[in-house]
C-alpha cells in the first residue's frame, strides 16, 4: 500500500464550495443543431419567456436580412403567406419580412439533481446545483398561423351571403346533453389524457424576461452569484460529510433503484405486479382480460403452490361455469352506473344480454346472432362484443363456443358443476320473465345431434327450385295486397343482409341441415300484421320529426326504440335492411339519389338517403324543390334554392326558406348538404 501511494502522489488540494444563490435559477441552454463554434453570443435577442414550472422557454432572434446568404424574395413570400396584405399590431413579421426566427425549449433531462455547473477561480472551485437542461430548436409556429389563414381565405371564398349565414346561426337548434357522474376510474384517465395535460399547460402563465448579452454589466454581476457567497465551512455543510456518508452519496443503495419504474400501458399489468395482490384481485383481473378459460390454465398462471380449493372458491365470486370452462360474470365487466362505449346503453341492460348469450351458451355448442339480436333487442355492436368474448364465427354455424368443454373438470369436481347448474337455473328463470321466452324454445345442451348428410349441389338446387315454387302463390297474394294499399304480413328474409355475418345463413334444404352439417331449428315466422304495423307507425313517427334520414341513422334510431320498449312486449322478429327500405317507402317517403363524390368516405347505409315526400300539408311542394336539388348535386348554396324557389313559386319568405333548411339540411362552410350526408 506504502508503495502505490508513493507512485501515486497528492499533487494539489483544491478547497469546493457550494453556491445557492442561483440554485433555483439556473438552467443550460444546449443548441443541438447549431454547431459549437457558431454560437448565438452577438445575435439580436429580440425577446425571451419562460413558463417555470413547465421548464419552458421561448426566444425570438432576428435574422441577418441583410446578410449575402439570405434570400429576400422567400424572406417577403413567407411573411405574406403568415400575415396577409394587412397591417396590425398583430403580425408576426411587422417588416414585411421574415427577419427574426423563434426557438422553443424541450426538457434534455428530468432529473438535474446530479448535474452543476461550476467555476475555478483563485484555486477554488465554486459549484452551483442546476434547475433544469434545455435544448432550444427552432419553431415553426409561423407556419401554422399560415395554414389558418389559408382555410379561413378558402372558407370565405366558398361561404355565401355572411349576412344569411349569420341569420341562420342564430336560429340554429342547441342539443343540451347532460354528463353522468364521472367514475373514478374514468377522472384517472381524464386526468391522464393529452388533452388534459395541454389544457393544464396551456393555463401556466408566460413569464416576459429581458435579455443581456454575456459582455453586458449586468450579465457579469449576476454571474459573481456562481460564486459562494460565505466561505465559512459551517454553512457548507452539504460538502462537509464523513467518508461514509460521501460513499454512500456516490454509490446510493439498490433500494433506491425500485423507485423507478418502466412506464406500460395503463391496461396492461405484469405477472410480477400481479402476484402482489391478494389471490382474489389476481382471479378478478386475469379473468377481466381473458374474458373465458379452463381452470388448469387459470392455476398455470397463478403463483406456483397456490392452494386449488382457494383458487377455486375465489373463482366462482366473479366467473360462472359454462361447458366446463369459467367465463366472467357480466356485472365485472359492466359494473353499475356504467354504460356501452359503443351505443350508451346502460351497463343494467347489458349485463341482462349478455346472460342470456352465456345461458344460450350452456345449453348449446353454436348459437345464430340474429336470434340472439332479435331476443334481447340490444344494439348490433353490443351484441357483437358479447359473442367476441365467448366464441367464434362458423360459416352456416353461426358463433360457436370459443373452447372445447372441459369434461375433465366436471368429473373431478361434480358439487361445484351442481351449484353452477343451480345458479343457472335461476339466471334462467330470470331471463324467462325479462324477455318473454320458455327453454323449449331452444334446443337442451345434451340433445343428440342427427348425423351430418352429405347433400350434393344439384339436391340442393332442386330443393331450392320446389321451394320456389311452393311460395309462389303466397309471394304473388303478398304483392296483391301491397299494391291494393292494405298492411298485409310482411314475409321475413332468412338471410340478413349484413356483410359482417356470413354465418348466419339459412338452411336450403328441406331436411333442416345445412351444408350438410346440422344446426340449431330456427323457425323465424311471418311477423304477422301488428308487427308490419308497428313498424309502419315507427317510421311515420320518426320521419315526421326529422324529415330526411340516412338508412343508418334510421336502423340506430330504431335499435334504440327496440331496447327501450317494456320488458315482455312483443315486437317485430329479426329485420333485414330490404324490409327497413319497403316500409320506409310504404310510408309516403321517397329514396333521395344524393349523387356523393367520388372519393366519399360514407358507407353504403349512409349513401342510402330517404326523405319525407307527403305530409299533406303545403309545405311539401317546397321540400320536394329542395329533394329535386339533391338528386342533382350532394350540396348546394342558399341562393340557389332560393332564385329555384323563385322560379316556381314567386316570392317565398326569408322564415319558410329558413325552416326547410332547418328541417333537412345542415351548413358548413356556406354549403348546405341533406341531414346525415356531410362526412366529417
Amino acid at each position: 500500500m506504502a508503495s502505490g501511494e508513493d507512485d501515486d502522489p497528492i499533487i494539489e488540494e483544491i478547497d469546493v464550495y457550494l453556491a445557492k444563490s442561483l440554485s433555483d435559477k439556473l438552467y443550460l441552454f444546449q443548441y443541438p443543431l447549431r454547431p459549437s463554434t457558431m454560437t448565438y453570443d452577438d445575435v439580436n435577442h429580440l425577446s425571451a419567456k419562460i413558463k417555470p414550472k413547465q421548464q419552458r422557454v421561448e426566444l425570438e432572434m432576428a435574422v441577418d436580412a441583410m446578410s449575402p446568404n439570405y434570400c429576400r424574395s422567400k424572406g417577403e413570400q413567407i411573411a405574406l403567406n403568415v400575415d396577409g396584405t394587412t397591417f396590425d399590431e398583430t403580425n408576426t413579421f411587422s417588416a414585411k419580412m421574415m427577419d427574426k426566427q423563434s426557438f422553443t425549449s424541450i426538457q434534455a433531462t428530468t432529473n438535474t439533481c446530479r448535474y452543476a455547473a461550476a467555476v475555478f477561480r483563485k484555486g477554488e472551485l465554486h459549484i452551483t446545483p442546476l434547475t433544469g437542461i434545455l435544448q432550444m430548436r427552432p419553431s415553426f409556429s409561423y407556419l401554422d398561423k399560415a395554414d389558418t389563414k389559408t382555410r379561413e381565405r378558402e372558407a370565405a371564398n366558398e361561404g355565401g351571403d355572411s349576412s344569411q349565414d349569420e341569420a341562420e346561426e342564430d336560429v340554429k337548434a342547441i342539443t343540451v346533453r347532460f354528463s353522468r357522474p364521472e367514475s373514478e376510474q374514468a377522472r384517472q384517465r381524464r386526468l391522464q389524457s393529452y388533452e388534459f395535460l395541454q389544457k393544464k399547460q396551456a393555463e401556466e402563465p408566460w413569464v416576459h424576461l429581458h435579455y443581456h448579452g454575456v459582455k453586458d454589466g449586468r450579465s457579469e454581476h449576476e454571474r459573481q452569484y456562481l460564486l459562494c457567497q460565505s466561505v465559512d465551512a459551517s454553512e457548507n455543510s452539504e460538502l462537509v460529510k464523513t467518508p461514509k456518508e460521501y460513499l454512500t452519496m456516490l454509490m446510493p443503495p439498490l433500494a433506491e433503484e425500485k423507485l423507478v419504474k418502466p412506464v406500460g400501458p395503463s391496461n396492461v399489468l405484469s405477472m410480477a405486479q400481479l402476484r402482489t395482490l391478494p389471490l382474489g384481485e389476481q382471479v378478478k383481473t386475469l379473468l377481466k382480460n381473458v374474458k373465458v378459460m379452463p381452470f388448469a390454465n387459470l392455476m398455470g398462471l397463478l403463483a406456483s403452490g397456490t392452494d386449488s380449493t382457494a383458487a377455486l372458491r375465489c373463482i366462482q365470486q366473479v366467473a360462472l361455469l359454462v361447458q366446463g370452462n369459467w367465463v366472467v360474470k357480466s356485472d365485472v365487466l359492466y359494473p353499475k352506473n356504467t354504460c356501452s362505449p359503443h351505443s350508451g346503453v346502460p351497463a343494467e341492460l347489458l349485463c341482462r344480454g349478455r346472460d342470456f348469450v352465456m345461458w344460450r351458451f350452456t345449453r348449446e355448442r353454436s348459437v345464430m346472432r340474429k336470434e340472439i339480436t332479435a331476443i334481447i333487442k340490444l344494439p348490433p355492436e353490443d351484441v357483437k362484443e358479447f359473442l367476441e368474448h365467448v366464441a367464434v364465427p362458423r360459416v352456416n354455424r353461426g358463433w360457436e363456443f370459443l373452447l372445447p368443454t372441459d369434461s375433465e373438470f366436471i368429473k373431478k369436481h361434480p358439487d361445484i358443476g351442481h351449484r353452477q347448474h343451480m345458479l343457472w337455473l335461476g339466471i334462467q328463470s330470470k331471463l324467462e320473465k325479462v324477455f318473454n321466452f320458455s327453454k323449449e324454445d331452444f334446443g337442451p345442451k345434451d340433445s343428440p345431434q342427427p348425423e351430418p348428410l352429405h347433400v350434393s349441389g344439384e339436391q340442393r338446387l332442386k330443393a331450392a327450385h320446389e321451394r320456389a315454387e311452393g311460395n309462389k302463390s303466397s309471394l304473388q297474394r303478398e304483392l296483391d295486397a301491397r299494391r291494393a294499399g292494405s298492411a298485409g304480413a310482411v314475409k321475413q328474409e332468412p338471410v340478413s343482409d349484413r356483410e359482417d355475418e356470413p354465418m348466419d345463413a339459412s338452411s336450403s334444404v328441406p331436411n333442416g341441415s345445412s351444408n350438410g352439417v346440422p344446426g340449431a331449428a330456427c323457425d323465424h315466422a311471418a311477423s304477422g300484421d301488428a308487427s308490419s304495423q308497428e313498424l309502419q307507425d315507427f317510421v311515420m313517427k320518426t320521419f315526421r320529426k326529422h324529415f330526411v334520414l340516412t338508412l343508418s341513422e334510421f336502423k340506430r334510431l330504431l335499435s334504440l326504440h327496440l331496447a327501450s320498449m317494456p320488458v315482455g312486449r312483443s315486437v317485430f322478429p329479426s329485420i333485414s335492411d330490404h324490409m327497413l327500405q319497403d316500409a320506409i317507402l310504404l310510408c309516403q317517403c321517397k329514396q333521395i339519389m344524393v349523387p356523393f363524390p367520388a372519393q366519399t368516405t360514407a358507407a353504403a347505409d349512409e349513401q342510402k338517403v330517404f326523405a319525407l315526400w307527403d305530409t299533406g300539408d303545403e309545405f311539401d311542394k317546397l321540400r320536394r324543390v329542395l329533394y329535386d336539388l339533391f338528386n342533382k348535386s350532394y350540396r348546394i348554396r342558399r341562393n340557389v334554392l332560393q332564385l329555384k324557389l323563385a322560379q316556381e313559386f314567386g316570392d317565398v319568405p326569408k322564415t319558410d326558406v329558413n325552416r326547410l333548411l332547418q328541417e333537412c339540411c345542415i351548413s358548413s362552410a356556406g354549403m348546405w348538404y341533406l341531414n346525415g350526408t356531410l362526412q366529417s
